[in-house]
């Protein structure tokens, strides 16, 4: 393979890709525990948490490729199996399905798992001089952190 000359060091890209294998594997898990949700979803608010969830799943889908992509334009492999992901992921998976607030409860914490995920990676694209990791993480904090808080909102409820 030919050694790769971006203007990142060896060292500073290793280091950056573990960061972003852990994000590709949150959001991989994220992305599969929202489409799952929108198979299964029942109740009074199914219609809208049904398109809501698919919304969610095909964003998600979308941003694994770019996430992969970075990974690969770094010099590196991504994961290429369910038990690599599984190991990466610090997303919990819950047995059997829940009912639907409970599902809008465990994609927040999902969410902001993805979210704590991304941030913890900045400083080591930082020092790395990665502007196109910094870039692809401030683009997708603001979709996660969007996301809980929509997410977050239809589980409050105002006493009147």
């Amino acid at each position: 393979m030919m050694e790769i000359d971006i203007g990142i060091s060896e060292k500073n890209r290793d280091t950056i890709n573990a960061g972003l294998q852990k994000l590709l594997a949150d959001t991989y898990t994220l992305y599969f525990k929202t489409h799952s949700y929108h198979w299964n979803v029942t109740g009074p608010l199914f219609n809208t948490l049904h398109l809501m969830f698919q919304t969610q799943y095909n964003e998600l889908w979308l941003s694994i490729d770019l996430i992969a992509e970075r990974i690969r334009s770094l010099g590196f492999f991504a994961p290429i199996s369910s038990g690599q992901l599984g190991k990466l992921t610090s997303i919990h998976e819950e047995g059997g399905v829940p009912n639907a607030e409970d599902m809008l409860r465990h994609l927040v914490s999902g969410h902001e798992t993805v979210i704590k995920t991304a941030r913890s990676l900045l400083p080591a694209a930082d020092a790395g001089g990665d502007e196109v990791t910094l870039d692809l993480l401030t683009q997708r904090l603001e979709v996660h952190e969007k996301t809980a808080w929509m997410l977050r909102s239809m589980l409050e409820v105002k006493n009147v």
